[in-house]
Parts: C-alpha cells; sequence; structure tokens
C-alpha cells in the first residue's frame, strides 16, 4: 500500500535499544496515565536571538562546550515523562562531540527504551536525527522515511495490542507546504487501521492548517494546545503539536517556558484507553522537574 512514495531509505521494522540498568514499567502504564513530550531540542544550541543563526551557526558544524550543559538541563526535563519524541538530534559526530545526543538523553532520563533515526547522515561532520525515549515496551516500533527530498522522518510506536492499541507517530515535517502535504498523507495511511492515535513533533506548520487542511482532517484529531512554541525567546508561531484522537482523555497539557533550544517543548498528559480509575485512597506525588504542573 505503501509503497507508492519513493525514498532511497527504505521503510521496515526495528527494534529499540535497551539501558539495562533502567527499570522498564512493561507495556502499558500501571495508573492508565501517559505523560508525552516533544521537543525540537536544535542539536543542544541555545538559541536566544534572531542574530543567534548567524553567530552561532558554526555550532552546527563543530563542538560547543556549552552544549553539554544544555543537554544535562534537557535531561532533567525528560524525568517526568513516559514517552519522549526529540527532533534535531545529533547521532554522534563531530559537532556533538561524538555523542549519540538520544542514548545520551536516555541515560539521563533513565529511559529503558531508545531510538534513533538517522534521516541525513553526513558522515563525521553531522548525524541529522529524531528519537524517542520510552518508559513502556513497545509492541511495535517502525521507521519510515517521509516523502520529499532527504532528510525528514516519522518513527511509528505502538502501545498494547487489539483494538485498544495506542498507535503514535513521532515526526519532523518539511518546511514547505506541498511536501508536506505529502508526508501527511504518508502518515495518514500509516494510522488509518489504528482507533487511539497521537502524532506529536514539530509540524512546521499551525494547527488549523493541520486538522482542517490537510490529509488528517477527517480523523477528527484535536489539538489541545495552539499556543506559540516558535522562536522560544518571544514565542509566535505554533509549530510544536501533539494531536490526540477524540476518544484519547486529556488530563493536562502545556508549553514549557525552557528556552534552551529555539523551540519550546510541548506536553501533554492522557488517560489511556479502558484504563482502570485511579484509587483515590493512595495518591503518591512526584516532585515537579520541569514536567507538568
Amino acid at each position: 500500500m505503501l509503497r507508492r512514495w519513493s525514498n532511497a531509505r527504505p521503510a521496515g521494522l526495528c527494534d529499540p535499544r535497551v539501558n539495562p540498568g533502567c527499570p522498564a514499567a512493561g507495556d502499558w502504564p500501571s495508573d492508565g496515565r501517559l505523560r508525552l513530550l516533544s521537543f525540537n531540542i536544535q542539536v543542544g544550541i541555545s538559541t536566544e536571538r534572531y542574530r543567534h543563526y548567524l553567530t552561532r551557526g558554526w555550532q552546527h558544524l563543530l563542538p560547543h562546550p556549552g552544549r553539554a550543559g544544555n543537554l544535562q538541563r534537557i535531561g532533567a526535563l525528560l524525568g517526568d515523562y513516559d514517552l519522549v519524541a526529540l527532533q534535531e538530534a545529533d547521532g554522534g559526530s563531530l559537532r556533538s562531540g561524538f555523542i549519540n545526543q538520544v542514548e545520551h538523553l536516555a541515560h539521563l532520563g533513565a529511559f529503558p527504551y531508545w531510538y534513533q533515526q538517522l534521516n541525513r547522515n553526513l558522515g563525521r561532520l553531522a548525524q541529522h536525527s529524531n528519537g524517542v525515549l520510552s518508559r513502556l515496551r513497545p509492541s511495535l516500533l517502525e521507521d519510515h522515511p517521509l516523502p520529499g527530498p532527504p532528510g525528514r522522518g516519522a518513527m511509528l510506536l505502538r502501545l498494547g495490542e487489539g483494538p485498544d492499541a495506542l498507535v503514535v507517530v513521532m515526526m519532523h515535517l518539511a518546511l514547505g507546504a506541498r511536501t508536506r502535504t505529502r508526508q501527511l498523507a504518508y502518515i495518514r495511511e500509516l494510522i488509518g487501521d489504528y482507533r487511539h492515535q497521537v502524532l506529536m513533533g514539530d509540524m512546521n506548520t499551525h494547527a488549523r492548517d493541520l486538522l482542517q487542511h490537510s490529509p488528517l482532517r477527517d480523523l477528527g484529531l484535536l489539538a489541545p494546545q495552539v499556543e506559540a512554541t516558535f522562536p522560544s525567546w518571544r514565542p509566535q508561531r505554533c509549530l510544536d503539536h501533539i494531536l490526540l484522537s477524540p476518544e484519547l482523555q486529556l488530563e493536562r497539557f502545556e508549553v514549557l517556558a525552557l528556552p534552551i533550544s529555539d523551540h519550546l517543548p510541548v506536553a501533554v498528559e492522557i488517560r489511556l484507553p479502558n484504563a482502570p480509575e485511579p484509587r483515590r485512597t493512595a495518591v503518591v506525588t512526584r516532585p515537579p522537574v520541569g514536567g507538568l504542573a
């Protein structure tokens, strides 16, 4: 069904990498709640003004000591989430000090499962990647290059089995509207057989375009937040999204005021389908570490 989309790198099943020292939470959260975060981390570069794209642009090619501190701050944020989508991560090249940033953040956030999707391989110079970090064991993980010029990708992750399985697609879409439409049509085909859907990532367009004028428009998806996420120092455009199918119960959502990258991270908490009601007699709270308040 998907052969119409041509790309040099084929789509395929993949296995998540495992951090053996991190305890896993099984394949379904025991309390029925799932905390999700999407963050374009701009390879750990801190951008605070438009002029920094010029004055700090060299950091996209060469290492910089401040990058390690930025990754530490991001790692501290991630500890409060169950499933994280990363965009603009480096898979281990000169500019990142040959550190796989997806793997590094998986260790900092104590995630037992992670996967790096390499979308543009420039050898020792750059390893342009998306990443997924998960506390839950996926029942399926797929790597999909997206239509259009090479360099954009999506990852499909499934939690659970059967009609109540949850499919999550994490993506970084193109800047151009025509290419983005082709990419969304491809993603629409991927998720068409699932009832419970989450789409998350840097989608490079506004929620109205996604929900009303794209190939996703017939799915009835909801955009919990429409607050601006870009640029991080003075947000004016809402480019980063976590879209939900209407059967998923929204508990909380937030755009986090954490201007490390040029994008702000977005977070939601949802209740999964057919999840048991929480017990009212024993409430365990986790100290906030930059997460949902």
